[in-house]
C-alpha cells in the first residue's frame, strides 16, 4: 500500500511539473511551436516597425489601436514581429533626444489593446529595442530604461540581446531569430544612429541560427533573422567581424530590418551572397543597385549532393508606422518566402492577398531558386500549382489568377482561370491553388510574365494583388535604387566613416597648406597680373587650374586668417568639439571624431569611445557643409580684394584725355568693378553658412542640454568670428 502511494505521488508530481513546463521546448532551451489550422506547410508571420509612439503625436497609437488590431484578428499569423522604434523619445521641436515615460505607458496600453482585440496569444509578440529606445539610456535596467519595465519581451523575461522560436508545420522547421544590436551605452541622439553588435552577441547569433543544423532529427529549416537595423547602418565589432557574414553562413532566407522608413524609397532591400572571386575594395564601401556582383547561372546546375551550398540571403526592410502606417505579411510556403506590404493610410482592409508561389523575381528569387528548378530539389509537385493565401473579414467568393504576357510591348492576359481552396479543417487561413503548366512559362527573360490575383467576397467587396514579375527558372530581374535609395542602403556607412573624415581633412589641410608653399617658392607664377597678362597664352584647362590655386594663393598671403584657418583645423584634430551631457542625468563629458568619452558600465574607470560612427552626423557636416565652404568663401574674398586694387590701380594710374573714348564694354567693367558685385555675392554666401552653422549648432545645443558660451565656444563662435575678421582684412584695397 505505502508502495502505491509513493507511485502515486510520483506520478502527481509528474503532472504538475508538465503543467508548469512551457509547450514545448527544444534540448537548448529555445522555444518550438507546433502550429495548429494552417495549411499544410504554411506558416506566416506580421512585421511592424517603427512605431514611434509619442506624446505629441496620439494618432499614431489611436491608428495602430484602429488597424492593426482588427488585421491581426483577420489574418491570425504565428507570429507578430516588432522590429525597433516603439517610442519616439525626441521633443516637440525634435531636438531633444530622451526616454519618457508616458510614451512607454502609451506603448503598453496600445498593444494590450491588441491582444484583447485580435484574441491572439501574448507569447507570440516579439518586440525588439531600436536605437530610439535606447536615447540616454547608460545600461540595460538602468535608469530610464523603460523597456525593461513595459515591453512584451521584458514581462515574458525573454533576457539576452538573441531571441528565437522555431515554428513547425507539415514536417518542415521555420527558425525565428531576433537581434538586438543597439548601443551598450545608449547615448542621446543625433549621435545614436548605428547598430553597435559586440563579438559575444555575433556568437550567440550564430549559435541560434545553427540550432537545427545537426542532430538526427534533422529537417528541412528555414531561417529568419530579424532586427532594428539594415546592414548598411551596423558597424563592426570590436574585432572587425560583420553580421552579414553570420547571415551568409548560415545562408539565411531573409533579414527583416526596419529603422529606414519610406521617405527615402519603397525598394529599401538588397541580396547579399558569397562572391567567388574577392570582392573589391570599393565593394566594401557601396553597392549601386540590389544585385550587384551576382552573375545568372546560363550552364546546367550541378545537382549533386556535394554541390557547395550557396551562401546568400535578402535584406527586406519594411517601412515604418510612424507615417507610412505599414504592416508586412510574411509567408513561408515549402521553403518559398515571400511577403506583401499593408498600407493603413487609406483605412481599414477586408480583404488581403499574399501569393505564395511562384514568387517576384525582383525581390524574392535566391540564386538557390536556378539550381531548385534544375534539379527538382523541393520535388516537381512544388512547381505544379499556383498558390496564394487569402485573408478576408467575409465569406470569399471568388478568387482568380491572371498571367500576364509582357513581350508585345503591352500586358496581354495569357492565363486566366479560378482559384479553389484547400479541402481540409484549416481553422485560420485560406489557401487557394490552381494547376497550372508552369513549363509554358519558362523562359530566360526574368521580367517577362506577370502575376496578379483577384478576390471578391460576399459584400461584393473586391481586392487585386500587385503585379509582380515572375521566373519560374528561378532567375532575378534587376531592379536599380533611385539615388535616395542607394544613400541609405547601397553605401556602408560605418565602413565609410573614417575614409570620408580622413579625405575632408586632407582636402582641407591641402587647401591651406599647399598655396602657402607655392607662394613661397612661386613667388611671381600665380598672381593675379601672371594670370591676367598671360591669359591668351594658356589652354582653358591650365587657366581654370591656375585660378583655382591662385584663389588660395591670395588666401595664404591674408596671414592672420590663414593663420586662424589652420588652428581650428588642428583644434579640430586633437581637441573636444563639444561637451555635454550624452547620457540622460549624467555628467558632463566630450566628444572628439574617435566618439563620445565616457565610463563603461560596471567596470570602474574604464574610458571607451562611444559613438562610432555615429559622430558622424556631426562631424562630416561640420567638414564639408561649414568648414570647407568657409575656407573657400575666405579664399575667393581675398582673391577678390586683390583684383579689385590691381583693377583700382590700373585705372587710377591713367592720364585723363580728351580724345580718348571709353567703349560700351570698358564702361560695363568699370561699373562692375566699382560697385563689388562680386563681393556682395560672397557676403551673401557667408550668411548662407552661417545659418546652416547655427542651425546645427542650436540642434547640439538641444540635444546634449549644453550652455554653448561654457561648453563649446569655439565650435559654435569661431567660424562667425572668422568670418567677420576676413571680411574686415578683405575689405580695404
Amino acid at each position: 500500500m505505502e508502495t502505491r502511494g509513493r507511485r502515486l505521488l510520483t506520478v502527481l508530481l509528474a503532472l504538475v511539473a508538465a503543467a508548469a513546463a512551457p509547450p514545448a521546448v527544444s534540448r537548448d532551451g529555445r522555444e518550438v511551436v507546433e502550429v495548429s489550422g494552417a495549411p499544410d506547410g504554411v506558416v506566416w508571420v506580421a512585421q511592424l516597425s517603427d512605431l514611434h509612439f509619442s506624446v505629441h503625436h496620439p494618432e499614431r497609437a489611436y491608428d495602430f489601436r484602429r488597424y492593426v488590431g482588427p488585421a491581426l484578428a483577420m489574418v491570425n499569423p504565428d507570429l507578430v514581429l516588432i522590429t525597433g522604434d516603439l517610442t519616439d523619445g525626441k521633443s516637440k521641436d525634435l531636438l531633444t533626444m530622451k526616454q519618457n515615460e508616458v510614451e512607454w505607458v502609451e506603448y503598453e496600453s496600445t498593444i494590450d489593446d491588441i491582444i484583447r482585440i485580435s484574441k491572439l496569444p501574448r507569447r507570440i509578440f516579439y518586440d525588439l529595442r531600436g536605437n530610439h529606445d535606447r536615447f540616454g539610456v547608460p545600461a540595460s535596467g538602468a535608469n530610464y530604461d523603460f523597456y525593461q519595465k513595459y515591453s512584451i519581451n521584458a514581462k515574458l523575461r525573454r533576457q539576452g540581446r538573441v531571441q528565437s522560436i522555431t515554428v513547425e508545420n507539415g514536417g518542415r522547421k521555420h527558425l525565428f531569430v531576433g537581434f538586438d544590436s543597439t548601443m551598450e551605452i545608449g547615448l542621446r541622439g543625433p549621435t545614436n544612429l548605428f547598430g553597435h553588435p559586440t563579438d559575444k552577441q555575433l556568437i550567440e547569433l550564430d549559435q541560434a541560427l545553427s540550432q537545427w543544423d545537426t542532430g538526427f532529427d534533422k529537417v528541412p529549416v528555414t531561417k529568419i533573422a530579424f532586427g532594428h537595423f539594415p546592414l548598411s547602418f551596423s558597424a563592426l565589432t570590436e574585432s572587425g567581424k560583420s553580421i552579414k557574414d553570420v547571415f551568409l553562413k548560415q545562408s539565411l532566407a531573409a533579414y527583416l530590418c526596419g529603422h529606414l522608413h519610406t521617405r527615402f524609397g519603397k525598394n529599401l532591400k538588397r541580396y547579399y551572397h558569397r562572391a567567388v572571386q574577392e570582392p573589391s575594395l570599393w565593394e566594401h564601401f557601396y553597392q549601386f543597385n540590389m544585385h550587384q556582383g551576382y552573375a545568372i547561372q546560363s550552364n546546367k546546375e550541378n545537382c549533386s549532393e556535394e554541390a557547395v551550398r550557396t551562401e546568400e540571403f535578402w535584406e527586406w526592410e519594411m517601412g515604418d508606422w510612424r507615417k507610412s502606417r505599414s504592416m508586412r505579411i510574411l509567408a513561408i510556403d515549402d521553403g518559398y518566402v515571400s511577403y506583401t506590404d499593408i498600407d493603413f493610410r487609406l483605412g481599414s482592409k477586408s480583404i488581403i492577398i499574399l501569393p505564395t508561389f511562384p514568387l517576384d523575381s525582383r525581390f524574392m528569387q535566391r540564386a538557390s531558386a536556378s539550381r531548385d528548378f534544375e534539379c527538382h530539389i523541393r520535388g516537381p509537385s512544388t512547381f505544379d500549382t499556383v498558390r496564394a493565401l487569402v485573408f478576408s473579414k467575409h465569406e470569399i467568393v471568388s478568387v482568380s489568377v491572371k498571367i500576364y504576357d509582357s513581350r508585345p510591348g503591352t500586358l496581354e492576359v495569357v492565363f486566366d482561370s479560378e482559384m479553389k481552396r484547400v479541402d481540409s479543417n484549416e481553422t485560420r487561413g485560406h489557401m487557394y491553388l490552381v494547376p497550372w503548366n508552369w513549363r509554358a512559362f519558362e523562359d530566360p527573360s526574368p521580367s517577362r510574365f506577370w502575376l496578379q490575383i483577384e478576390v471578391m467576397d460576399i459584400t461584393g467587396d473586391t481586392s487585386i494583388s500587385h503585379l509582380r514579375p515572375f521566373s519560374v527558372n528561378g532567375l532575378t530581374a534587376r531592379v536599380n535604387w533611385t539615388w535616395k535609395e542607394f544613400f541609405v542602403i547601397g553605401i556602408q556607412w560605418a565602413s565609410i566613416y573614417h575614409p570620408a573624415l580622413w579625405c575632408a581633412l586632407s582636402l582641407i589641410f591641402s587647401l591651406l597648406l599647399a598655396p602657402q608653399v607655392s607662394a613661397v617658392v612661386f613667388k611671381d607664377q600665380f598672381t593675379y597680373k601672371s594670370l591676367y597678362t598671360n591669359g591668351s597664352e594658356r589652354t582653358l584647362f591650365k587657366s581654370l587650374v591656375g585660378g583655382f590655386i591662385w584663389l588660395f594663393v591670395e588666401l595664404a598671403r591674408v596671414i592672420p586668417v590663414w593663420n586662424l584657418l589652420l588652428v581650428y583645423t588642428i583644434y579640430l584634430v586633437f581637441l573636444p568639439w563639444l561637451f555635454g551631457h550624452p547620457i540622460t542625468d549624467d555628467n558632463l563629458t566630450y566628444m572628439t571624431h574617435r566618439g563620445w568619452i565616457l565610463k563603461r558600465p560596471s567596470s570602474g574607470n574604464e574610458v571607451v569611445h562611444a559613438g562610432i560612427p555615429d559622430v558622424m552626423v556631426v562631424i562630416l557636416p561640420h567638414l564639408c557643409f561649414v568648414l570647407l565652404p568657409t575656407i573657400a568663401i575666405l579664399a575667393s574674398m581675398a582673391a577678390e580684394r586683390t583684383a579689385y586694387r590691381e583693377h583700382y590701380l590700373s585705372w587710377s594710374g591713367k592720364k585723363k584725355d580728351d580724345c580718348y573714348q571709353k567703349s560700351r564694354r570698358q564702361i560695363e567693367h568699370e561699373n562692375f568693378w566699382n560697385g563689388r558685385w562680386i563681393r556682395k555675392f560672397l557676403c551673401l554666401l557667408c550668411l548662407v553658412v552661417l545659418w546652416k552653422h547655427w542651425k546645427f549648432c542650436r540642434a547640439l545645443v538641444k540635444a546634449y542640454a549644453m550652455n554653448p558660451l561654457l561648453h563649446s565656444p569655439v565650435l559654435f563662435f569661431f567660424i562667425p568670428a572668422l568670418m567677420g575678421f576676413a571680411i574686415y582684412k578683405t575689405s580695404s584695397i
